[in-house]
């Protein structure tokens, strides 16, 4: 078998992913009228082969009973790293114990739509904590530009087994909907549960004491897929002796444009019908910084994103439809080590917290978000008021080109004004912009020997994912799980005794 590949317009190609087995696809909106670039699969004859042939997409994975198995891995976090850990144990015949501080999906969402009616949050179970991690509800986006060794491909693949749509398999930016993306992640758990895994759900691991023995080594190996959130968590750590460094991560604010104007200047007035709503993406340096935009959401809604009360946090996400008439994205800010002061480990943390404290003190109670018309943000002026937008919780006028710190608020309005000029009339009143975007990255990072990929002061802890800063998104998080869990396999393999002995 081989592929040929086609420059079709969209009605064309559409029609050609109805008949032929597609194995990649990206939409070209560079040119005035746009174009799809799709590679087919083709028989030896040349012939592409139908959509529904008798042929695998894929090998599926085979998952062993481990109820009785000799060998286990503890894992904390139920996240895309965590799950696909699993997962992967399951198909070397070891057993995960996962340990998720939040609910299980179904309960997750309850205490979700509690939030979104400015009801309460619940610091254990929201957008950022739970089943699934904070990629759950927000957005499900299968897209990396991540260069992590391993393959991506199974990741997609493994997503496509447990109920993601073939689309998973070929698109360039591929999407599955924080509507469908919990079910997915329900069977995921189902099937770790069946083969004999467990998962012990609101059980917040609070020190690593209990997994240690005599020789302070850990009795089993600890897979630590925490995610970026959990402060707490970091915390401890540190103060239990783990090797923690700062690294570089982003901070802005999420901004919302309606999504016939972002059709529009990126589409160029093309219709949608078959190509779905305009997405983009941008970059520009500014005093030597980088603001890009971040976790674009075309047809999507702005959500609260916080994880402890008197702060204030949003998110975007999108439904697998992505057919809401909003469109935001998050707008950040490079930040560097050596734009904070002090030598903490833990100071990017704080300096996370403490922009998202700012921002609750000039929102209002419970979790009403300040805002400012885009154009009024880059030249100074109030908003008087506030256009239509998708935070269901409520936005309050605010000036926040007089409270986001200098070295964010100056980049991001010649940002602004950068993006304008590529794209003319993005930098329009009729884009609000919310505060504040504070969790696209890890503000740590837990570091690990490149090889082995164990934590280099805490021999058997296998720190990964978003959390331990080696990812950024549910695709690379979930390789860099499957890495992980790879490595231990390998190590019980080479060793009879099944204990982690210092290197």
């Amino acid at each position: 078998m081989g592929t040929a590949q086609y420059i079709l317009n969209p009605r064309e190609a559409y029609i050609a992913e109805q008949q032929w087995r597609v194995v990649k696809r990206s939409v070209d909106a560079r040119q005035r009228e746009l174009r799809v670039h799709l590679t087919i699969l083709t028989d030896e004859a040349g012939k592409p082969i139908a959509k529904d042939a008798p042929i695998p997409l894929y090998e599926p994975p085979v998952f062993q009973d481990v109820h009785q198995a000799a060998q286990s891995v503890v894992i904390i976090g139920a996240g895309p790293a965590g799950l696909f850990a699993a997962l992967t144990l399951l198909e070397h015949g070891i057993k995960p114990i996962i340990y998720e501080r939040g609910k299980e999906v179904s309960e997750r969402k309850k205490d979700i739509a509690l939030l979104n009616r400015n009801e309460g949050l619940n610091p254990e179970s929201n957008y950022c904590f739970g089943e699934g991690g904070a990629g759950t509800f927000s957005d499900g986006k299968l897209f990396s530009r991540s260069k992590k060794r391993g393959n991506m491909q199974r990741v997609m693949e493994l997503f496509h087994y447990f109920g993601a749509p073939d689309t998973v398999l070929y698109e360039a930016h591929a999407h599955i909907g924080s509507d469908k993306l919990p079910g997915i992640i329900k069977r995921m758990r189902e099937c770790i549960i069946e083969h004999g895994g467990e998962i012990h759900f609101e059980t917040c691991v609070t020190s690593l004491k209990e997994f240690k023995g005599e020789r302070l080594e850990l009795r089993v190996p600890i897979i630590l897929a925490i995610g970026h959130s959990a402060h707490d968590t970091y915390r401890m750590l540190a103060a239990e002796g783990v090797t923690l460094e700062t690294k570089g991560f982003a901070m802005g604010v999420r901004i919302e444009h309606p999504q016939a104007l972002i059709n529009k200047l990126f589409y160029h007035n093309a219709s949608t019908e078959y190509v779905g709503n305009a997405a983009y993406s941008l970059v520009t340096q500014v005093d030597g910084r980088g603001v890009y935009s971040f976790c674009m959401c075309p047809g999507g809604h702005i959500v609260p994103a916080g994880s402890s009360a008197g702060s204030c946090v949003v998110n975007g996400m999108s439904a697998s439809h992505r057919n809401s008439p909003y469109a935001n994205s998050g707008m950040v800010v490079q930040i560097n080590p050596e734009d904070i002061e002090g030598d903490d480990p833990l100071r990017g943390l704080a300096y996370q917290e403490m922009l998202e404290q700012l921002a609750f003190e000039h929102g209002k109670t419970p979790y009403i978000a300040p805002a400012q018309r885009m154009r009024d943000f880059v030249e100074g002026k109030e908003s008087k008021s506030l256009p239509a937008c998708s935070f269901l919780p409520g936005l309050i006028p605010s000036r926040l080109d007089q409270w986001l710190p200098a070295h964010i608020g100056k980049r991001l309005q010649q940002g602004f004004r950068d993006f304008d000029k590529k794209h003319p009339g993005f930098l329009t009143n009729d884009a609000v912009i919310v505060g504040v975007e504070s969790r696209s990255s890890s503000a740590v990072r837990i570091p690990r020997d490149p090889e082995s990929m164990q934590s280099i002061s805490t021999p058997g802890l296998y720190p990964c994912g978003e959390g331990a800063g080696y990812a950024g998104g549910i695709t690379s998080s979930a390789l860099d799980g499957i890495n992980a869990a790879v490595e231990i396999a390998r190590l019980f393999e080479s060793r009879t005794n099944h204990t982690i002995i210092t290197q």
